[in-house]
């Protein structure tokens, strides 16, 4: 594939993602356009992008999730490019066909490999082939409730009931007797049809407690494929991931670097080109079982560029580019740990309820070796139309005791009101002795849960004898550098947000 130089990106997403990827396409001298829906009118990217278009409607399904919107969005940008972000459209290789139909270039994988790779059952098969080992449980997706309950009698019980097209922790049914398997069968179906557009349903032996050890993946399109180690991702609440951690105390080095080949192995049998990740459920550190494979950029990939220097979007440009990739195995190292913390406008002690609002104050960490990804600022409105999530709090050091040192250090800095967080729970569960250890599964935060609460209402202030332990626990570094974000950004991209349909920036 000949080099093709992208002069102008279209980016199909919001929130921080969209801020993530302006700023790298900036730095490569690449124009950005965002489009926008009416409660993002006055977002953080679209202050800061080129071009901004607004999408017109409030729900995902009237915009980002839109596809005849936001091709002719691309049409009238003039963009060459469209990078989809994580969620949305990131993952529906209809979308990504639609837009190389277009004539434009898709930042990711072909509709081809995305489509494989999206089947959950596809890629199972896929896997079984080159020898790649998977969970036991369905080969095709399930035909009735019937051959549910023969594999039942083959496998065992627990079984997980999934959604073929499934992700994000949505359409999932542990089932744990035959009692419960029609209703729990008929659910899973009919979440797969609301959610993912398509009924078909696999199972799998459900493996309880795992730890969940993904790998992340690059490939270029001249059939190169790295590995840039793993995270895990075990901090967990209902399949929804709070805490990501890069490289595992769980796996050794032997370990570390057998996951990696096989999930390059996985990527390459797929004809895989740029950012993916291979997720792994993981009964022991030798027993580790093929889940998924994201066809995107994660959330969590700032701990994998903390650990090996490698700027993951720049690199998924690069390939969209036609270029080879710029490092090879043998030139990466994992060079100390980063710990990422996802904040989310919820309220951790009200059973994480969603928090939508206005942010009256908004104060993020700083200090050295602390990142933070974010949208938000003060006056941003939180909008219970969309994901939560309003920052990502990163932390590297030297090993991992360091690095949770610094993260808990980052998380006291915050400063939010207005609307709830999670920034207390992460202090909670980074103060565990369970976390220091790194002993903890899938399951630990439910497990955990009224402990972790305590400690909470505790930091809040109700018990001061409570609050001084996890205080003791923090390590308070002098000194404040500038907040990091869109402090000195230049006062022309301020003024986007006073721009309606596309335009240039003055």
């Amino acid at each position: 594939m000949a080099a093709k130089p992208i002069k102008r990106v279209l980016i199909a997403n919001r929130g921080e993602i969209a801020v993530r990827v302006i700023r790298c396409l900036r730095e490569m001298g690449i124009e950005s356009v965002v489009v926008y829906s009416d409660p993002d009118a006055r977002s953080q990217a679209r202050r800061i992008a080129d071009y901004a278009i607004p999408l017109h409607g409030t729900t995902p399904a009237e915009t980002y999730l839109n596809i005849p919107k936001i091709m002719a969005a691309l049409k009238e940008s003039g963009a060459d490019a469209v990078h989809p972000g994580y969620g949305f459209l990131s993952e529906n290789d209809s979308f990504a066909r639609t837009v190389r139909d277009s004539g434009a270039t898709f930042i990711g994988p072909s509709p081809e490999s995305m489509g494989i790779m999206g089947n959950k059952v596809e890629a199972k098969k896929l896997m079984r082939r080159h020898q790649v080992p998977v969970t036991p449980g369905s080969i095709e997706p399930l035909s009735s409730l019937e051959e549910l309950r023969a594999l039942t009698s083959e496998f065992g019980f627990p079984m997980i009931l999934k959604a073929a097209h499934g992700g994000g922790g949505r359409g999932m049914r542990v089932v744990r007797s035959d009692a419960d398997l029609q209703a729990a069968f008929e659910a899973t179906v009919r979440e797969a049809t609301a959610y993912f557009g398509n009924p078909e349903v696999f199972c799998e032996r459900y493996i309880e407690n795992p730890r969940h050890i993904e790998v992340q993946v690059m490939c270029d399109s001249h059939g190169n494929g790295i590995y840039l180690f793993e995270r895990d991702c075990s901090i967990q609440r209902r399949h929804q991931k709070l805490i990501e951690e890069a490289p595992s105390k769980y796996l050794d080095e032997s370990e570390r670097h057998r996951l990696g080949r096989i999930a390059v192995t996985s990527a390459l049998a797929a004809g895989y080109e740029g950012a993916g990740t291979v997720e792994f459920i993981c009964e022991g550190p030798g027993r580790a079982y093929f889940m998924e494979m994201n066809t995107r950029i994660q959330v969590e990939h700032p701990v994998t560029e903390m650990i090996t220097g490698i700027d993951l979007i720049r690199e998924q440009l690069r390939v969209a580019q036609g270029e080879t990739l710029s490092v090879r195995q043998e030139d990466l190292v994992v060079r100390g740990w980063a710990i990422e913390a996802r904040i989310n406008a919820e309220d951790p002690v009200n059973n994480f309820a969603p928090t939508p609002g206005l942010i009256t104050q908004w104060q993020v960490p700083q200090g050295p070796f602390v990142r933070v990804d974010t949208h938000v600022y003060q006056g941003f409105e939180v909008s219970a139309a969309y994901d939560s999530m309003i920052a990502k709090v990163i932390a590297w050091g030297r090993d991992r005791e360091e690095a949770i040192q610094r993260l808990t250090r980052a998380l006291a800095e915050i400063e939010v009101r207005g609307v709830p967080t999670t920034a207390r729970f992460h202090e909670a569960v980074l103060a565990h002795r369970d976390f220091r250890a790194g002993e903890f599964n899938t399951g630990w935060v439910e497990a955990h849960l009224d402990e972790l609460k305590e400690v909470m209402v505790a930091a809040d202030g109700s018990s001061l004898d409570a609050a001084s332990i996890l205080a003791a626990i923090l390590v308070q570094e002098q000194g404040r550098e500038e907040t990091l974000g869109v402090a000195g950004a230049r006062d022309k991209w301020k003024a986007a947000g006073r721009l309606s349909g596309v335009g240039r920036h003055a």
